[in-house]
């Protein structure tokens, strides 16, 4: 992808561009945090579907610490962080 600060019209402000780098730098970092908590939760998943209660359940708790930690980092809003957590204990509870 092309970075905004590569681009063409780009402002000719210097804090501006600055500001531009910034905004690069976050978009990237969120990105993997947010790629990382879909790895998370989908290993959660494929943990319950399994039948395997106590994997299950120690990924669920990992993951519901990086939904926080996300959700702290404002990469996630944290009702959106509970509904999450809230969803991954429900499949966890229902594979029991």
């Amino acid at each position: 992808m092309k970075s905004l600060v590569d681009c063409v019209a780009v402002a000719n402000i210097k804090s501006q561009i600055k500001r531009n780098k910034q905004n690069e730098k976050a978009h990237e970092r969120n990105k993997a945090v947010r790629s990382a908590l879909k790895t998370s939760t989908k290993k959660v998943h494929t943990a319950a579907t399994e039948g395997d209660l106590k994997t299950a359940g120690d990924l669920a708790r990992e993951a519901a610490r990086s939904l926080d930690r996300a959700a702290s980092k404002g990469v996630l809003h944290k009702r959106t962080a509970a509904r999450k957590k809230s969803r991954l204990a429900k499949a966890v509870n229902r594979s029991a």
